[in-house]
C-alpha cells in the first residue's frame, strides 16, 4: 500500500515508519523539519518538507503528487499536549495543530478523483476526562473539558472522511518506550535512585507499549474489519503507584520518593492534569476484534522498553 504520514517523525513515528516499511508499504513522510528521519534510508520511503496544518502547504507539487497516489493515510499532527503550560497562546496551538490539519487533510482527499481507502487518525484518552472511579470504554462519552472537547473535535474533523474512505481513529494512552515520552523523561531520576509515585500515586495509567501502539496502526491499514474509534491501549491499565513501583523493579532501583503535584502544576499548569490526573481505559473493541498485544502486562513492557537492545 503506498501511504501518506503526518506526524510520523517522532515519538512513535521512529518505530513506525521502520514496521510500515518492513511489511512491504511505501511511505511518504510530511514534515516541517526536513532532518527528521536522515537515518532512515529506503527505496520505498519519501521525505517531504510541509507544514500540513498550512493551506498553501497542500499546493505544493509534491505532496499533492503523494496525496493523489495515496491509498492510505496516517495522522498523527499534534503539539504535545504535556509538554508546556496551556497559556491562550499554546491551548490554541494544540487544538490548530489537530483540528487544522486533519480539516485541510480530508479536503485534500476528496478532491481527489480517487481518495485513500482508509484513514487511520489519532486521539488520546483524555477523551474522556479523568476519575479514580470510573471505567471507560469506546462506548464512554467524551469528557466537558479541555482535553475532551479537543479530543471529541479532533475525532469529528476526521470523521469528514467518512464518506471517502474508512475511518480508524485511536484513543491513544501514554505511550511507552525509552527514547521519549513519560517513560522517557522518567528514567533519568529513576535510574538514579531519586524515582517514585507522581502527585498522590492513586491516578489511573492507561499505558500501551510502542511496538503494539505501531503493529495496532499497520493492522487498522490492512484490516477491512477495522474502523470507528478504539482505545489504543493495553488490556491491564495500573497506578501510578503501581507504575513507579514496577519501573523501579526492573531498574534495580528504588522508587520511594514522591513527586510533588505542585512541582509539576508549577511547571505545566494545567498540561499537568495529565499526569496528575489519570484515567481506566480498556481496549474493548481491540480486544473483541481479536487484536493480540504483544506487551499486555506492564512489568513485560517496561522490561523491553529499558533493555539495553532497545536504547
Amino acid at each position: 500500500m503506498r501511504l501518506l504520514l503526518l506526524g510520523c517523525t517522532g515519538f512513535v513515528g521512529r518505530a513506525l515508519v521502520p514496521l510500515l516499511l518492513e511489511r512491504g508499504h511505501a511511505c511518504s513522510v510530511v514534515s516541517r523539519r526536513p532532518g527528521s528521519l536522515d537515518g532512515l534510508q529506503h527505496p520505498r520511503l519519501d521525505r517531504l518538507v510541509a507544514d500540513p496544518a498550512q493551506a498553501d502547504s497542500w499546493k505544493q507539487p509534491e505532496l499533492a503528487a503523494a496525496m493523489a497516489e495515496a491509498e492510505g493515510v496516517v495522522n498523527l499532527a499534534g503539539e504535545p499536549i504535556a509538554e508546556k503550560r496551556w497559556t491562550a497562546d499554546h491551548v490554541r496551538l494544540l487544538v490548530n495543530s489537530r483540528l487544522q490539519t486533519t480539516r485541510l487533510l480530508v479536503e485534500a482527499m476528496a478532491s481527489q478523483p480517487r481518495p485513500p481507502a482508509v484513514l487511520v487518525s489519532g486521539s488520546a484518552v483524555g477523551y474522556y476526562g479523568t476519575s479514580l472511579e470510573q471505567r471507560f470504554s469506546e462506548a464512554s462519552p467524551p469528557a466537558d473539558d479541555v482535553l475532551g472537547r479537543l479530543c471529541s473535535q479532533w475525532e469529528a474533523a476526521a470523521d469528514g472522511a467518512a464518506a471517502l474512505a474508512r475511518v480508524v481513529k485511536l484513543r491513544i494512552g501514554i505511550v511507552l518506550a525509552a527514547d521519549g515520552g513519560a517513560l522517557g523523561k522518567m528514567l533519568p531520576v529513576f535510574r538514579a535512585g531519586l524515582g517514585g509515585p507522581i502527585g498522590s500515586g492513586g491516578q489511573w495509567m492507561s499505558w500501551i507499549h510502542r511496538d503494539d501502539l505501531c503493529a495496532l496502526i499497520a493492522t487498522a491499514l490492512e484490516d477491512p474489519a477495522y474502523g470507528g474509534a478504539y482505545n489504543a491501549v493495553a488490556p491491564n491499565p495500573v497506578s501510578m503507584a503501581t507504575f513507579a513501583n514496577a519501573l523501579g523493579k526492573v531498574l534495580g532501583r528504588p522508587s520511594l520518593l514522591p513527586v510533588p503535584g505542585p512541582v509539576l502544576q508549577l511547571l505545566l499548569g494545567d498540561g499537568a492534569q495529565v499526569v496528575l490526573q489519570g484515567q481506566e481505559v480498556v481496549p474493548e473493541r481491540l480486544q473483541g476484534q481479536g487484536f493480540s498485544f504483544h506487551y499486555p502486562e506492564l512489568a513485560a513492557a517496561l522490561a523491553a522498553a529499558t533493555s539495553p537492545e532497545s536504547r
